[in-house]
């Protein structure tokens, strides 16, 4: 237990990470999915961030007089977050617009009836 606290950011990520898994299994709208996906891709931002992270370090932006690279946190992980998010931004709006699609075609975003009705019409 004293390693969950201690990791905290860590232990944060694997629960919102839980919260957002068990929302894209359980959940059959569309739109709640894509919203479990997104917690989700925060929590492995928040680990990514929490990994790159050392106390005591410096930013690693240079002004002045250039120190020790010790004295540097590690920026690779800030730019695999940054990176993340703007996938993350753009995957969620494609989906979003393959999910109005779907409604404008089916009249629901329940992802069972959109699977009934569309062997109903044959258009698998």
């Amino acid at each position: 237990m004293e390693h969950l606290l201690i990791n905290h950011y860590e232990t944060a990520a694997v629960i919102l990470f839980g919260i957002g898994f068990l929302n894209l299994l359980l959940q059959n709208n569309l739109v709640k999915k894509i919203i479990g996906f997104g917690i989700m891709d925060s929590a492995v931002y928040l680990f990514l961030a929490s990994q790159g992270y050392i106390a005591g370090r410096l930013a690693p932006i240079l002004v002045g007089e250039v120190a020790n690279a010790a004295d540097y946190i590690n920026p690779i992980p800030a730019g695999l977050v940054l990176t993340g998010i703007v996938v993350s931004v753009s995957v969620t709006a494609f989906s979003l617009a393959l999910i109005q699609r779907l409604y404008q075609k089916y009249k629901t975003v329940n992802f069972d009836e959109i699977v009934l009705l569309a062997r109903q019409k044959g258009d698998e």
